[in-house]
Parts: structure tokens; C-alpha cells; sequence
């Protein structure tokens, strides 16, 4: 299978990319520059930006594609309060420039297999526990909101019999694949290690830090994601959980960390914050459609792989 992948130089872009090369495909990547950024080798890398309408139908007229992974995305509820336009134009618009492209080209062959990369934040914070695929999207900032909208979308276009699609609603991916791992300053474990190695003073954790999250490993996120491919079936979209289905609370996290890398961390804690106390994948879906289970998810594996990834240690 020939399979265009969006956002193929990011952290999880970079391990799905590895994934499919691994498993046989032929890989070619949409990227907005290389930056210091290296591919996995036999990746074939075409420049150009998701919000470019023309450039986006250019390469999929080109590349003749047999699959979408489509990672292209912006993805801080934080940073989305202050820019919003710029959400809805990289994750809704791009998806739609992604679409039209792809209708463009539209055949009597074997509609393509697309998947979509959405996230848990579409769950909001009104429920708790596992969370399941039925519950309904409750978006509480412009990046879930965004990320909604272009799910719709996704299958809507679906339904006209145009490509087979599966939505993933990836839980907090960690961890590391071919020495590269998450640096995301907004997530605990990049922060942990940041104040391991003297880029922070201390970690900062809620009340007790007893909230319970929900982490994958990106290497299982990428199988899975190759594997949802092998699953679309023309004219179906189905939606599905990525996680590990345990939770983990945000001070063992720390104490975890601790313990992989024998080097203590300083927590400041600040008042309790009104947000749900656990929050879990359900992924009974994935495991019933895809055969798929999380291998590389316990904590110590994650911290493990990010830590020697880690690029300041």
C-alpha cells in the first residue's frame, strides 16, 4: 500500500512512519520543512502545508495513494484560547483540503483507507471513569472543538462510499521510538525530565496529584494506526479509543520517574483544580476490531524508552 502521512516528521508521525515502513508500505510524507528533523530512510518526503488547497490537491494527484494517515495537526487546548482561528484553520480547513483532494481523484477503483488522528479531549471533563467511544463530544476549548468538526467531516465523507475511514481518540502518548520522544512543554513527562536536568526548578502537580490519567506508549499508538488502515472498509466510519486502559495518577508519575532514572524531582503543589479525578480509555473497540492490545504501555516501559531518548540528559 502507498500511504500519504500528514504531520509525518512529529513525534507520533515519526513512529507511524517507522511502523509502516516496517510492515512493508510505501510511505511518502507531507511536510512543512525537514527542520533538524531526520526521517526513517525510504521515506519519500514532498514539501507543502495542509492550509495550501492547491499544493495538498497537487500531491494527492501525484501520489496516486492507496491510504491517508492525516496527523497534520495543532494540538494545545491551552494555546488554542489565544489563537483559535489558527485551530480551526490547520485542523478543520486542512482536513477539508485533505478531503476535496481526495474527492479530486475520485475513481470506479478501491476507495483509499484513511485515518484520522483525533484525541480524548473531545470527551470534555463532564464524565469519568472509562470512557467509551459512545459518549458524546462534549469540546470544551477551539482545539477540541476543531477536532470535531473534522471528525465530522471525516465521516460524512465517508458515508458517500468516497473512502473507508477510522477516527483514533489517542489517550496521553509518551514514551519514544528511534531515539525520538515527546518534548512537549505542556505534558508531565517532558516536564519531569526537564526538571531532572535542570531545564525547570520543579514540577508542578494539582492537590495531591491523585488524578488518574490514562498513557500509551507511541509505538503501540503507531501499530494500532496501521492496523486501522488494514480495517477501513469503503463507505464505514467507526471511531475508536487508543490507550492503555489503565490509569495512572499524576504523582506516581513522578515517583515512577524517580525510580527509572535514581534522580529525585521537586514537586510544588498548587491548590486542587475542579477537573475530573479519572479519566481511562475503553478500548474494547480497538481490541474487538483491530485485534489490537497495548504491549509497550506499562509506565516503567514509557518512562523508560522516553528517558533514554530524553535529548539533554
Amino acid at each position: 500500500m502507498h500511504v500519504l502521512v500528514t504531520g509525518g516528521l512529529g513525534f507520533l508521525g515519526r513512529a507511524v512512519t517507522r511502523d509502516l515502513l516496517a510492515s512493508g508500505h510505501r510511505v511518502t510524507v507531507i511536510s512543512r520543512g525537514r527542520g533538524d528533523r531526520h526521517p526513517p530512510r525510504d521515506v519519500t518526503i514532498v514539501t507543502g502545508d495542509i492550509r495550501d488547497r492547491a499544493r495538498v490537491a497537487q500531491i494527492v494527484e501525484e501520489g496516486g495513494y492507496d491510504g491517508v494517515v492525516h496527523l497534520a495537526a495543532l494540538t494545545s487546548g491551552r494555546d488554542s484560547f489565544a489563537d483559535p482561528l489558527s485551530y480551526f484553520d490547520v485542523n478543520e480547513i486542512g482536513t477539508l483540503n485533505l478531503l476535496m483532494a481526495l474527492d479530486a481523484e475520485r475513481t470506479t477503483a478501491a476507495p483509499p483507507a484513511m485515518v484520522f488522528a483525533s484525541t480524548n479531549i473531545v470527551y470534555g471533563s463532564q464524565h469519568h471513569g472509562a470512557l467509551s467511544e459512545d459518549l458524546p463530544p462534549h469540546p470544551e476549548n477551539p482545539y477540541a472543538a476543531s477536532k470535531v468538526a473534522a471528525e465530522n467531516m471525516v465521516a460524512a465523507y465517508a458515508a458517500t462510499g468516497a473512502i473507508g475511514a477510522i477516527i483514533v481518540r489517542p489517550f496521553n502518548i509518551a514514551g519514544a521510538v528511534d531515539g525520538v520522544t515527546d518534548t512537549d512543554r505542556t505534558r508531565i513527562i517532558p516536564n519531569i525530565f526537564r526538571a531532572i536536568t535542570g531545564q525547570l526548578d520543579h514540577v508542578t502537580l494539582n492537590g495531591d496529584g491523585l488524578a488518574v490519567r490514562d498513557f500509551v506508549h507511541v509505538a503501540d499508538v503507531a501499530t494500532a494506526i496501521r492496523q486501522s488502515l488494514a480495517a477501513c472498509a469503503p463507505g464505514a466510519c467507526s471511531t475508536i479509543n487508543l490507550g492503555s486502559g489503565t490509569g495512572t495518577r499524576m504523582a506516581a508519575v513522578v515517583a515512577t520517574a524517580e525510580q527509572i532514572t535514581g534522580h529525585p524531582v521537586t514537586v510544588h503543589r498548587q491548590p486542587p483544580k475542579p477537573e475530573p479525578p479519572n479519566l481511562i480509555a475503553n478500548i474494547s473497540r480497538a481490541q474487538a476490531l483491530l485485534r489490537w492490545a497495548p504491549t509497550r504501555s506499562k509506565l516503567t516501559d514509557i518512562l523508560s524508552d522516553a528517558w533514554n531518548a530524553w535529548p539533554t540528559r
